[in-house]
């Protein structure tokens, strides 16, 4: 059902493998950028997406030597915005910052969407990987996860989740959990991870997935109680919050991810081109440094990477949204 995990030693190993492939026309980036790059981020301002987004092309736009713009257009699941760089020229002046919430779980919850998610983009990498904390209010008579999964089969329907929208990470993430575990609580959607995590402060609800840099103060100031990371292994933020995997669920893995794509059809070149400035980005200690304080693990896969890792997460969230009856109301 999980798949495997997105590791670092997995993407170096499909790295190695994509390489002989890589017939890049170096040609095609000769000239590449000769002005301006629009980098289309479909969430709003002062998110984790827009954080990475504007991290990322600082560094990029320093290497390159042009101006790299951000440009936020939110809103239907982070879809409006991945429409509008599916109709843009392939010529590497639009780009697209996309989350797994919208190009491998959005397509299974809206059917009509005007672009084909799989065919619309070329892939440029996968950019980095923030995993989520799945905590409790403090009222819930439960000190480990272990406990916690006791509690609710032995109170199906009556604990609440929170999460920040249908079909977001943090809600995909409970129903992935309470599947494997075998458990059934009630879902109470936010719109947006603040307003979700405010609603567990003050008792609203009794559990969700938090954003491990969200969670953090909340968790040493005893507003909130950690349970488990999503993350295959522990976050570098929180090493004493185990895994959910280790801690009874094994094989559990879920993430936010963070991918930078062009519209399909952009030339070889020039996704050489943004890949090698990608991977030099996240590399620089500056840059590393930031994403990792954001609870960022930064990544840099190959474009040739890319095809079986969407397929594999593709193939993962819409069995979830299938066999859970997920519904987008409307």
């Amino acid at each position: 059902m999980t798949g495997p995990a997105l590791t670092r030693r997995g993407l170096l190993a499909a790295a190695a493998a994509a390489a002989p492939g890589m017939a890049w026309a170096q040609d095609d980036a000769a000239s590449y950028p000769n002005h301006t790059v629009t980098v289309v981020n479909p969430w709003p301002a002062g998110g984790s997406s827009d954080s990475v987004t504007r991290i990322l092309v600082q560094r990029m736009a320093a290497d390159l030597g042009q101006p790299f713009v951000v440009e936020n257009r939110p809103g239907a699941t982070g879809t409006l915005g991945h429409a509008a760089v599916a109709r843009a020229r392939p010529d590497g002046y639009t780009l697209l910052l996309g989350t797994n919430s919208t190009y491998a779980i959005a397509p299974h919850l809206y059917p009509n969407l005007p672009y084909d998610s799989a065919a619309a983009f070329s892939p440029i990498s996968l950019v980095g990987t923030n995993p989520q904390i799945f905590c409790v209010h403090p009222t819930v008579a439960a000190p480990d996860f272990a406990a916690f999964l006791a509690l609710a089969r032995a109170r199906p329907d009556q604990l609440t989740f929170q999460s920040s929208g249908i079909g977001g990470t943090s809600h995909l993430a409970t129903e992935l959990m309470a599947a494997m575990a075998g458990i059934r609580m009630l879902h109470v959607p936010y719109r947006g991870g603040g307003p979700a995590a405010q609603a567990m402060l003050t008792g609203e609800v009794n559990c969700g997935f938090v954003d491990v840099i969200t969670a953090l103060p909340f968790i040493r100031g005893g507003q909130l109680r950690p349970l488990g990371v999503s993350s295959a292994g522990r976050a570098p933020l929180a090493p004493q919050v185990p895994s959910i995997a280790e801690a009874g669920l094994p094989g559990f893995q879920s993430s936010t991810d963070f991918a930078l794509l062009a519209p399909a059809g952009l030339p070889a070149g020039i996704v050489a081109r943004l890949y090698t400035a990608v991977a030099a980005a996240v590399r620089a200690p500056e840059v590393k440094e930031k994403l990792e304080a954001a609870g960022i693990e930064p990544l840099a896969a190959p474009p040739g990477a890319w095809a079986a890792y969407a397929a594999r997460e593709t193939a993962k969230w819409g069995e979830i949204i299938r066999s859970r009856g997920i519904r987008v109301p409307g």
